[in-house]
């Protein structure tokens, strides 16, 4: 029972830090953005609020996995630092993009956050290959979310 706590606390934690990103949109999507020009392959609004919640609860799930799994305590630590900064490239981009109206800052924030990223999913899988392949889907939906956000600058 134990474990299932941190498995627990992992995912909320991870979950507060979307949910403080959104707080941060304010009425944002369905002014400033809609009016935008957008590529043909932007999601609709709605896909964004499921999708991260998976993202974010499969952030808190693999932390844990890489945390239980061996490894030295240099190796986690590392990994844990790589993690920490990621989470805050997350954390700063919907303010950026949605707070500030500034694609173009958003997309070198999100530049830095898929370098992040990808170091995090390395030193994860020096720890447990499993903790790195759940972050996965965060890479290739954050290469997507690059992708729209040049797009979306590049069209305003």
């Amino acid at each position: 029972m134990k474990n299932v706590w941190r498995y627990v606390v992992a995912v909320v934690l991870a979950e507060a830090v979307g949910f403080i990103g959104a707080l941060s949109m304010g009425n944002a999507v369905s002014g400033w953005y809609a009016t935008l020009n957008k590529p043909v392959f932007n999601p609709p609004s709605w896909i964004f609020a499921p999708v991260w919640t998976l993202l974010y609860a499969l952030m808190g799930v693999s932390f844990v996995v890489m945390y239980d799994a061996r490894g030295t305590a240099e190796e986690k630590h590392e990994a844990e630092a790589w993690f920490f900064v990621q989470l805050f490239l997350n954390a700063i981009w919907t303010p950026v993009f949605f707070g500030l109206h500034a694609p173009g800052w958003a997309l070198l924030v999100l530049f830095a956050l898929l370098l992040a990223l990808i170091g995090t999913v390395l030193r994860f899988a020096r720890v447990s290959k499993a903790a790195a392949w759940l972050l996965t889907p965060y890479l290739a939906w954050a290469g997507f979310a690059f992708v729209l956000n040049f797009a979306v600058w590049r069209m305003n």
